[in-house]
């Protein structure tokens, strides 16, 4: 197979750029999105309220339980049956951030309860709430050790946002497919797109360990 160096070329920065402006501003928001929905269920399951304890147990039941491509796809097709229309990027957002939320929401969970219990009883001793202490002490150290899961799971959502070009987000592998599309090039430009999707996933990486380390200065071992 001779390879089409002029299209390469000419098919790089159109994907990296969907890439910079696409898929990494939408896997940042849905992540954030995300924490907020997995601090809430973390919340939930040690609160004691056996009500919201099982709200949060169900609902990470299903979103663990389920492939995010039907998630993303029940939201996509199936809010429109019961009166919701929504555009493809907000549903892409809805199904990625509630992914994240059930995901994430067990990694904050094991992290919170990972904290030595004599921290929130000392804090309660010197005339803490218990909401005031799980702000200024518990959620602090677990912040520190669930850094490393929370990483590696914004890296797999950054991988998993190619899921949107299903429902026609323009995103880095949507782009690659309407570059592929009329050069029927298929194999080149999506080995293209995966490299880059390897060098961004890579960049994180290196980013991840800066972070780990330098929260490592801080943890008295």
């Amino acid at each position: 197979m001779d390879l089409d160096w002029d299209l390469v070329q000419r098919a790089f920065w159109p994907i990296l750029k969907w890439g910079l402006i696409g898929t990494i501003p939408l896997a940042l928001i849905c992540f954030a999105l995300g924490l907020v929905i997995a601090l809430a269920v973390a919340l939930m399951r040690i609160s004691g309220n056996p009500i919201l304890a099982g709200l949060a147990r169900g609902y990470v039941s299903v979103i663990r339980g389920t492939p995010l491509l039907v998630q993303l796809f029940v939201i996509f097709y199936g809010l429109p049956e019961i009166g919701l229309l929504w555009d493809p990027w907000p549903c892409a957002v809805v199904a990625f951030s509630m992914n994240v939320g059930g995901y994430a929401a067990e990694i904050i969970r094991a992290a919170i309860l990972s904290v030595p219990r004599g921290q929130s009883e000392a804090a309660y001793m010197i005339g803490m709430s218990r909401w005031l202490a799980m702000r200024r002490i518990i959620l602090p150290q677990a912040a520190r050790v669930s850094v490393p899961p929370l990483s590696n799971t914004f890296i797999s959502l950054v991988k998993d946002t190619s899921l949107a070009s299903l429902i026609l987000v323009t995103e880095l592998f949507r782009q690659a497919q309407e570059i592929a599309a009329p050069s029927r090039e298929f194999m080149v430009i999506y080995s293209e797109a995966a490299v880059i999707y390897w060098v961004i996933c890579l960049v994180l990486s290196t980013g991840q360990s800066f972070l780990e380390k330098r929260l490592d200065r801080y943890v008295v071992h």
